[in-house]
């Protein structure tokens, strides 16, 4: 179990820096206009994107203890 959880951890440390981009996003980025807050935008779209994921192994974290106390 150690092992599992330390790799969860290690995967969202070092996938906060993804480069993820949308359509409009990248176009900003390319032109260089307004790049401060086309690159802030970004950062907020990839963690609204991380945050189901979190969610989802936090309830299955709860279903596997719930049933391992059984």
């Amino acid at each position: 179990m150690k092992k599992i959880l330390f790799t969860i951890i290690l995967f969202l440390i070092f996938s906060a820096e993804s480069y993820s981009q949308c359509s409009m996003l990248s176009a900003i980025m390319e032109s260089e206009q307004a790049y401060d807050s086309a690159k802030s935008l970004n950062n907020g779209i990839v963690y609204l994107m991380a945050l189901p994921y979190i969610m989802v192994l936090v309830i299955i974290w709860i279903i596997y203890n719930t049933n391992k106390a059984k």
